[in-house]
């Protein structure tokens, strides 16, 4: 608890809980439900833009030989749609829940580096809108999500939207390793006492296998995309055969960073079902042992099954079994999940609210693109399906039908902890029953045009392929599925204006985030918690049926309700970081500066544009030196151990 103490015995009093409501606030916020929030509300932004190129591609797709896109605007439509939903849309979402609950959940009263968090969001949407800016600069990307050389090299990808792709990925690549050390070091030195790792919810157990991941895997992914950097910029040949490069090269860099990817974006959603289930099962989760440690195994797993994204570029047999046998095994963590979640059920009083039933469509969603995820690990298959619209039906079941329903569950159950309002359950149960039908009817579909052979990335085809009907209808549940989301923010603006007021504990839920007021107050426990279970909060309401799942407790657990608010006695005592300004300025400056990265060596633009690239990385630098300055001193002035001793 060291961390915890040092963090909260500032003895500087500018803190958010002194500001109210207001844009300094936000801006300056470094509280990590505020953080999480800004998060959660970017990255819906994103989802929302992401659908939007979606639907565009989708009405180009659902007629044969259509003229509504040309080609390289299809290109970069398909490049930015999947890279806005990987990066800026499902990542961040993660991230923002993790960060507004998991404080809460091991009773900490905040993140153990507040600054350091707010720099990781500046970033991300720092990183995001250099991707965006692209569009407006002479052309998006246009060379797929994972831009695979020779195409991304500037002979094939003349304008600079590949160095926008490098640079604004470059961005959220540092935001998240960032926020990985900060979630590694919250959740192994903040817990609360007696919160063994044995004890703590599972969204935490998963939220911390995923940080170690992102600290693996992302550092590949920078290091290959700085290649590329250096190729289009300055002429070297680490991904160019003509200069002898290599190209299978950045594949294998890359999907040793994308298959882990993968597990980042699904793993935190599979930890929200586990803590979904029981509360709605009235049970506690069956095998949470099993449920921790596959977790765990899918973590290490992760990194030895790259290559199955490459078994059309010729590995050989050998290669090829070795990851064929992998992807197989990294099967049974997973499945294992699947079994402890349906025994989790089985026998329980379920309540079907819209959050349970969103994590039992995840379920269902998941299992299908877990089975043909299954057929795309065997070599011979995969040599038949890779580049066809099956790997895009596998895809979206696992990440939509996955991590969008698994995050829908997760906000339906966390809405009422976040705002102090309840979401309108029927409206709620509404939208799932037209999102899960409108899902299916626009990818569902695409496994049986890829099987009829329709490659993924063309624009168009010829008419008589026998592929009409099927994009026809892919097409009509694009627009089905646009409507569901609209439903869901229209129940939000609804909600915040007029909804049910929540209690500190809606849903009778057994861990400590439910156990103070909805929302929390910006220290969020008066009082740190003492845990005896992994069901804290159900052992104080029900102490006749007091335990672990190895055991019972030695007594009940001690946490009790807290109403309190920032005028109870004693939370005028509690100092919390200050507000400051300079994680988004050096956010700021970081995103100028990298704006001038893209155009230094730009050399047919001329003199002028190398000039102003230059004004824009002298502008960069400035802003980041000034905030790190500024840093230093907010540093000085909060801590009680540097300011206030010499």
């Amino acid at each position: 608890m060291a961390i915890a103490e040092q963090h909260v015995t500032s003895t500087h009093s500018d803190s958010a809980a002194s500001e109210g409501f207001s844009w300094r606030s936000w801006l300056a916020t470094v509280d990590h439900k505020k953080i999480g929030i800004i998060y959660i509300i970017s990255a819906f932004a994103f989802f929302i833009i992401g659908g939007i190129e979606a639907m565009l591609i989708r009405v180009q797709l659902g007629m044969p030989n259509n003229t509504f896109l040309s080609a390289d605007v299809y290109n970069q439509l398909f490049t930015m749609h999947a890279t806005t939903m990987v990066f800026l849309v499902i990542m961040p979402m993660n991230v923002g829940i993790g960060n507004y609950v998991v404080p809460l959940m091991v009773g900490a009263r905040d993140m153990a580096f507040p600054r350091l968090n707010a720099l990781s969001i500046w970033l991300f949407l720092g990183g995001g809108l250099l991707l965006y800016f692209s569009f407006i600069a002479g052309g998006a990307p246009n060379g797929g999500w994972f831009s695979y050389a020779p195409l991304t090299q500037t002979r094939y990808s003349p304008t600079a939207g590949m160095d926008y792709w490098i640079l604004g990925l470059g961005l959220t690549g540092v935001a998240s390793i960032a926020g990985a050390l900060n979630f590694i070091v919250t959740v192994l030195n903040m817990r609360a006492p007696g919160m063994t790792l044995n004890r703590m919810p599972l969204f935490v157990w998963m939220n911390l296998v995923v940080s170690f991941i992102i600290i693996f895997a992302f550092p590949t992914f920078t290091v290959a995309s700085i290649q590329l950097l250096f190729d289009r910029q300055f002429g070297a040949a680490f991904f160019n055969p003509a200069l002898g490069g290599d190209a299978v090269l950045w594949q294998h860099l890359f999907w040793f960073f994308g298959h882990p990817e993968v597990y980042i974006l699904i793993l935190p959603v599979m930890g929200m079902i586990s803590e979904v289930l029981p509360t709605f099962s009235r049970k506690p989760i069956f095998g949470y042992a099993f449920v921790a440690y596959s977790g765990v195994a899918i973590g290490f797993l992760g990194f030895i099954v790259w290559a199955h994204h490459m078994f059309g570029v010729g590995l050989g047999p050998v290669a090829n079994a070795f990851f064929a046998g992998a992807s197989m095994v990294i099967a049974v963590p997973t499945g294992v999940k699947i079994f402890n979640w349906i025994a989790t059920m089985w026998g329980g009083d379920v309540r079907l609210t819209t959050a349970m039933l969103y994590a039992i469509g995840f379920i269902s969603m998941f299992i299908i693109g877990g089975i043909s995820g299954i057929t795309l690990a065997s070599p011979p298959i995969d040599l038949q399906q890779t580049d066809s619209y099956y790997v895009v039906a596998h895809l979206h079941y696992v990440l939509f039908g996955g991590s969008i329903l698994g995050l829908f569950s997760g906000a339906f159950y966390w809405f009422p902890k976040m705002t102090g309002r309840m979401l309108d359950e029927k409206l709620g149960k509404l939208q799932f029953w037209l999102m899960l039908v409108s899902f299916n009817l626009t990818f569902f579909p695409m496994h049986i045009v890829g099987t009829e052979g329709m490659p993924r990335r063309i624009y168009t085809y010829e008419a008589g392929m026998g592929w009409e009907v099927w994009n026809l209808i892919e097409t009509v549940g694009t627009f089905l599925l646009a409507f569901s989301v609209l439903m869901f923010i229209y129940n939000v603006f609804k909600t915040l204006r007029s909804g049910a007021l929540a209690s500190n504990d809606p849903w009778d839920a057994p861990t400590l985030e439910w156990a103070i007021p909805s929302p929390p107050p910006s220290y969020n426990f008066l009082h740190t918690p003492v845990v005896t279970s992994r069901r804290p909060l159900w052992d104080a309401k029900y102490p006749h049926a007091v335990g672990d799942d190895h055991g019972p407790a030695s007594k009940p657990s001690p946490v009790r309700y807290e109403y309190t608010d920032e005028n109870t006695p004693g939370a005028k005592d509690i100092h919390m970081p200050s507000l400051t300004f300079s994680p988004m300025i050096l956010a700021g400056g970081l995103t100028i500066a990298s704006l001038g990265f893209i155009y230094i060596n730009q050399a047919i633009l001329g003199l002028p544009t190398r000039v102003a690239a230059l004004v824009f990385i002298a502008i960069g630098a400035v802003m980041v030196f000034y905030a790190i300055r500024g840093w230093v001193v907010d540093s000085r002035k909060d801590s009680p151990y540097l300011g206030h001793h010499h």
